[in-house]
């Protein structure tokens, strides 16, 4: 293929880049286009029209830039975004064109990790606040209860690089005492916001040592593999290049820096403009 159509991966800011870190682990064939909107962020703490208004721009955006199929590797932008764009915007913008998110593949394989039945969130306020998570595993899993913690401090201790210092461990046992102060019962936790595997170890040391904690990335970039495998199609629209590019809606050195945060690699972002 000639022309490139690089696998679109957008987030509202850095967190996403923990995505498509496992994404390209698992498919380092293909090419990327990451797009962070990040003079917008957070969308955690925004309402759903406004969630919904800023995503649709970012995925026409990176449909203007050649990808076919769109990840949004946001949980928020997914649980307050996704559906209506999947059905509403998607049979006018071109229904050849695919979005997919970060909610569904995580709670797919939710059923495997409990043997109590009681799973644990730790989420944003605006997923936890969509109940996105309890209603998809509901449909799956109808025995499953899911208790869920609206965690607003994490996102920017990791932005500002301060997750590994010690101040993190009291905004950390905070709320990882309050999930298991409300349902002892919990034997594994989702982490609902694609930042948060940067806190992983600092959750597993606060949690009781057996109960399991699930990060997405490898899931996400396990059930892209699948869904290309079974939409051939689609896979053939995508170009094999091995290429990435990153892109940003703020200023592209302060993207460059804060990225190092999830990357282990230099980037060199470039500025876009979305409307």
């Amino acid at each position: 293929m000639d022309k490139i159509s690089p696998i679109g991966i957008f987030d509202s800011g850095y967190g996403g880049l923990t995505i498509l870190n496992e994404i390209r682990k698992e498919l380092p064939d293909y090419d990327y286009l990451y797009l962070g909107d990040n003079a917008r962020t957070p969308y955690g703490t925004r309402s759903f029209e406004v969630v919904y208004k800023f995503t649709l721009q970012c995925v026409k955006y990176l449909f203007s830039q050649g990808c076919q199929l769109v990840i949004l590797a946001c949980n928020t932008a997914s649980a307050k975004a996704l559906r209506t764009i999947q059905q509403s915007d998607l049979p006018k913008i071109d229904s050849s064109k695919r979005v997919l998110g970060v909610i569904r593949p995580t709670v797919e394989i939710v059923g495997q990790l409990t043997k109590s039945n009681h799973i644990g969130l730790f989420a944003t306020e605006g997923t936890v606040k969509s109940n996105s998570y309890p209603l998809e595993i509901q449909k799956l899993f109808p025995t499953i209860k899911v208790t869920s913690e609206a965690c607003p401090m994490w996102v920017p201790l990791i932005e500002n690089n301060e997750h590994l210092d010690e101040g993190a461990d009291y905004f950390v046992r905070k709320h990882t005492q309050n999930l298991m102060n409300t349902d002892a019962e919990i034997d594994a936790v989702i982490l609902g916001c694609t930042h948060y595997p940067l806190l992983k170890e600092k959750i597993e040391n606060a949690l009781p040592p057996d109960l399991q904690v699930i990060s997405q990335g490898e899931i996400v970039a396990k059930s892209l593999a699948d869904y290309l495998l079974r939409h051939p199609e689609m896979d053939e629209k995508c170009s094999k290049n091995g290429t990435i590019r990153y892109l940003t809606t703020e200023n592209p050195d302060k993207f460059d820096e804060s990225a190092s945060v999830f990357l282990s690699e230099e980037i060199r972002a470039e500025h876009v403009e979305v409307e």
